[in-house]
């Protein structure tokens, strides 16, 4: 498991860069490209572990890294001891919290800037990505993803990613 949420970061580390230069070539993304990653990460949301998705993630993925006017700001910190626990979806929740960070800057551009927004939306997407797991894989628990639900459940999920993304990420 360390070792596919590790493929996924260099993957993300490596798009990055090798896309770097096309950015500057590219124009603004389009809307029936915003459409399309809106969709892909609703779809994702809904059945993470569903592999017809698989094309749709890289494309989703890539486009994210390539575009030069949508800017997706991601803190896993909200996610706590997740991020230091091995667990077998890790990469697909990671994923979702990064592309839900892009779907609320397009559904949002007048709060584009603002990443706490940003962050809550991410954990939130995330949160619902982790449900879908546990619907089709009940035994697929996690202790922290867990005890992030129980919080969200007693209203205070954007004090809690207020505060931790304030200690986490600068």
């Amino acid at each position: 498991m360390k070792k596919s949420l590790s493929l996924a970061i260099v993957l993300l580390g490596l798009v990055a860069v090798s896309t770097a230069q096309q950015q500057e070539k590219r124009g603004p993304s389009t809307l029936e490209e915003r459409q399309r990653f809106v969709a892909i990460t609703q779809k994702m949301e809904s059945a993470p572990l569903d592999p017809a998705l698989k094309d749709d993630r890289e494309w989703a993925l890539l486009w994210l890294v390539q575009v030069p006017d949508i800017t997706a700001e991601v803190c896993t910190a909200p996610l706590g001891e997740f991020m230091k626990k091995k667990y077998k979806y890790s990469p697909e929740i990671t994923i979702q919290l990064t592309f839900a960070s892009g779907v609320f800057v397009i559904e949002h551009p007048d709060q584009a800037k603002d990443r706490q927004a940003q962050f809550l939306a991410g954990v939130e997407s995330a949160l619902k990505a982790y449900q879908s797991i546990l619907k089709t894989k009940p035994d697929a628990k996690s202790k922290a993803l867990d005890e992030l639900l129980e919080i969200q459940q007693n209203s205070k999920l954007a004090d809690h990613v207020r505060e931790t993304s304030s200690k986490g990420c600068k």
